[in-house]
């Protein structure tokens, strides 16, 4: 054998023990796998046994949750919930702060006191310093109740009860006939009805018919009321329905603006009136509002037409709102005296009315006019208005009315 030969074989040989190696090395790994297998098969099994116990606690906690369930809800529904119950419709009906009451009673008697110094004066004068009445002095007072502006019906009332239920000393006494005037305006302003309106919450809307004579105060009233009504908690939408004189429509613009309170206006000057109040009604009905204080017209030199229209207007209103109007208030202007009951008396040949509203009755001496109205038209009176702030429009409280009107003028004997 030749040197080469050798040489090629001995590199053969060498090859062959790094071919061996070679697989002997890669075969150790391969031999190791079991082992890893086996590991990964142990933590399978582990990681399936620990997902078992879990299945089985899990209903185990529902069922304990499902029984503790009504322990939680008794003491929650018990305290918490019962008080906030009567909350939720607070907002709706929050009673109005209520003003102090000495101040309201000097409001009052401020407001009427150019009513005192009309017949309330002159009686007062009359009696004052006298121990007794004599039978020209009981002339005097007739005299002064029928010049009053509180009406002759009311007038001849008063006069009949004075010589029928005072008799002998108690006529010519001046205390006793004092007395019984205060004792019979009292009970001209009793009976049902006087005060704030209620707005009923079972009806939306709740639909206030305002009526009166232009120049009344009427559509500044609205906008008081709507004030008040707001102040309440009330949604208030108003009807600016005196479609026959542009200046009402922009003054309860006006007036809708200071109050929060939205509007519904004519298309144009002389449009129907009834479109006006059904589109609000319309408006309200899908927005939820709560009050509908509808303005109207108030030409009384057409008195046949102005009655004809409101009575069209009230028909519509029905006709869109079950028992709507639900409050049909007159507007009067109490400086008119003895018109007002005139005017009052008109109205309520067309109109069923629930209420009146008597204003500028803090400039005038005609403020009696009141006690002849709810005397001989049987309406009673739901606000009075004594000023031109928003809170001068007030609620009627009789007893404090009359107490107001006949104070610092009862006589006094010297």
């Amino acid at each position: 054998m030749d040197l080469s030969t050798i040489i090629f074989g001995v590199l053969a040989l060498a090859f062959l023990v790094l071919i061996i190696q070679a697989i002997r090395q890669m075969g150790a790994p391969l031999e190791m796998e079991p082992d890893e297998e086996e590991a990964a098969l142990a933590a399978a099994m582990e990681a399936e046994e620990e997902p078992e116990p879990e299945e089985e606690e899990e209903p185990e906690p529902s069922e304990p949750e499902e029984m503790r369930e009504p322990e939680p809800q008794q003491p929650t529904a018990a305290a918490p919930a019962e008080p906030e119950e009567p909350e939720e419709p607070s907002p709706r009906k929050k009673p109005r702060k209520q003003p102090d009451r000495k101040e309201e009673e000097a409001r009052l008697r401020k407001g009427l006191a150019k009513t005192r110094g009309g017949f309330i004066a002159r009686l007062g004068s009359l009696f004052r310093g006298k121990h007794e009445i004599d039978a020209e002095m009981l002339d005097e007072v007739e005299e002064i109740l029928f010049t009053a502006d509180i009406g002759v019906r009311t007038s001849q009332e008063l006069i009949d009860s004075l010589r029928k239920e005072l008799s002998g000393n108690k006529l010519g006494d001046p205390d006793a006939i004092w007395s019984h005037i205060r004792k019979r305006s009292d009970a001209m302003l009793s009976g049902p009805g006087f005060g704030a309106i209620e707005v009923d919450p079972r009806v939306k809307p709740f639909v206030i018919l305002v009526i009166g004579v232009n120049g009344t105060g009427k559509t500044t009233t609205i906008g008081k009321l709507a004030a008040r009504l707001k102040e309440e908690g009330h949604e208030v939408l108003l009807a600016a329905a005196d479609t026959f004189r542009a200046a009402a429509v922009e003054q309860l613009e006006i007036w809708s603006e200071r109050a929060g309170a939205s509007i519904v206006k004519p298309s144009k000057e002389g449009a129907d009136p009834s479109s006006v109040i059904v589109d609000a009604l319309k408006q309200a009905k899908d927005a939820g509002v709560d009050v509908v204080i509808a303005d109207t017209a108030g030409r009384l030199h057409t008195k046949a037409n102005l009655m004809d229209e409101l009575q069209k207007v009230r028909r519509s209103i029905s006709k869109w709102v079950d028992g709507a109007p639900h409050e049909t208030l007159l507007v009067l202007d109490a400086t008119m005296g003895q018109n007002a009951i005139a005017q009052a008396t008109l109205f309520k040949e067309a109109m069923d009315i629930n209420g009146l509203i008597l204003t500028k009755l803090d400039g005038t001496a005609k403020g009696g006019v009141v006690l002849g109205i709810c005397n001989e038209l049987k309406i009673p009176v739901r606000f009075i208005g004594i000023g031109e702030k928003m809170e001068d429009l007030r609620e009627f409280e009789p007893r404090a009315f009359v107490q107001a009107l006949y104070q610092a003028a009862e006589p006094r004997a010297d």
